[in-house]
């Protein structure tokens, strides 16, 4: 069995440790470690996270390959710093039985950067009249736990009933992309001043806050889990911090560049920054921070979401929705959260390893870095600073918002159950 010898690392933003990997597991955390034999990674200070888990990835396959495979997509992750994710259902067929999830699942196994989970849909053919076969994808290899018609909202209130009756018997959860269908008809962005002035669609922010103040009191009634996907509007803060208060099980996340984006950048007409939900105003970016630093947000997750040129490289009007998030969503939390002071190291583990790992009961991550767990871990050199490059991307996709831009912080190693995903920036 190998060991690797971490030195000299801040875990979670603390004092400066070191961690003894032998094998899968973490061995031994203190000071002056050695071991005979160790490979040993000069830490100098950097900060030591759990490995991260995103509950809101795009992985594409089966059906989009051109756009990202779940290969591309877990190293895109592991440079990331993240060791499991969750991939949506919105694939071509859709993940809406259980031999689709199996395949999905079975890929991650294969391909060994990071955990694949698949997230199993709500409806056949994510067309909302009918539940897919949630018991079946549960009890498959898969063993799906979170159900999502992502994409699209299930907007029926009957059907959204039944399915979190059905998620309860076995401890599930349905994640819900919050938008009245009616209520979004032709939108292109955020419905307010800018959109006024550049006349393009408005997509208010009462479309995605009336399905999350449904769904909260659904789950109240039927007494199940409801979580919400890419929260984005200071209403729908206000909405699930009620639900808190009234001892609802709602959890909520928000994407990296609902944390940092406003609309104001659509007014350069670039398709880059065209995303569902849409990008809001400064108002509900300062929303979202705070409520994400004080816990009615529980945690952030990228959506992830890969298109070729093409589908981006067009006129407005006509460009697919969607960012790609997983090798800088860290960084965007760096400067956002960090920075500001809103967060500590701890609290990003907390909002980016710890619970979304609890919501989606992914089993092994989301673990202290102590003796006796395993040795999901990911180095963080907080003090780099650099411009994103696309073209560096293990991504097959390339449409980011970030391009060119300053972001902090830069993961240098990634290792999951003990073996190094990702050295000194550079995939295994």
């Amino acid at each position: 069995m190998s060991k690797t010898l971490i030195r000299g690392a801040k875990v979670l933003g603390g004092e400066p440790q070191d961690v003894l990997i032998d094998g899968e597991t973490i061995a031994e955390v203190g000071t002056g470690l050695s071991a005979e034999g160790a490979e040993v990674v000069e830490a100098d200070g950097k900060v030591l996270l759990p490995g991260l888990v995103d509950l809101h990835t795009h992985l594409r396959e089966p059906g989009r390959e051109d756009s990202e495979t779940v290969l591309t997509g877990t190293r895109a992750a592991a440079s990331g710093g993240y060791t499991a994710v969750f991939a949506m259902a919105n694939t071509f067929p859709v993940a809406d039985t259980a031999g689709v999830v199996e395949q999905v699942w079975r890929l991650g196994q294969e391909h060994g950067y990071c955990d694949v989970q698949p997230i199993g849909a709500v409806t056949v053919g994510l067309e909302g009249r009918k539940l897919a076969e949630l018991g079946a994808m549960h009890d498959s290899a898969a063993g799906v736990t979170v159900f999502s018609d992502d994409g699209k909202c299930v907007d029926d209130a009957v059907i959204m009933r039944r399915a979190l009756e059905y998620v309860k018997a076995f401890g599930g959860v349905v994640a819900q992309h919050a938008q009245e269908p009616r209520l979004t008809e032709g939108a292109q962005m955020n419905e307010g001043v800018v959109s006024a002035e550049l006349g393009l669609g408005g997509w208010p922010a009462v479309a995605e806050e009336s399905i999350i103040a449904r769904d909260v009191l659904l789950a109240e009634h039927v007494g199940s889990r409801v979580h919400i996907c890419h929260l984005s509007t200071a209403g729908s803060v206000e909405i699930v911090r009620w639900a808190k208060s009234r001892g609802i099980d709602v959890t909520a996340e928000v994407t990296p560049h609902h944390l940092l984006l406003t609309d104001e950048l659509v007014r350069t007409y670039n398709p880059v920054y065209k995303v569902n939900p849409p990008l809001r105003t400064e108002r509900d970016v300062h929303a979202l921070r705070e409520a994400l630093a004080d816990g009615t947000i529980d945690i952030v997750a990228t959506d992830h979401a890969p298109h070729p040129h093409e589908d981006k490289d067009c006129e407005w009007a006509a460009a697919a929705m969607g960012m790609v998030g997983l090798e800088t969503a860290l960084s965007v939390v760096q400067e956002t959260m960090v920075d500001t002071g809103l967060l500590d190291w701890a609290g990003v583990a907390d909002r980016m390893s710890f619970k979304p790992a609890q919501i989606g009961q992914a089993t092994g991550h989301g673990r202290p870095v102590s003796a006796g767990e395993p040795a999901n871990l990911t180095l963080v050199d907080a003090a780099y600073r650099g411009q994103v490059d696309p073209a560096g991307f293990a991504s097959r996709s390339r449409n980011t918002p970030y391009a060119g831009r300053e972001l902090p912080g830069r993961v240098t190693h990634t290792w999951l159950r003990g073996k190094a995903t990702l050295v000194d920036g550079k995939l295994t």
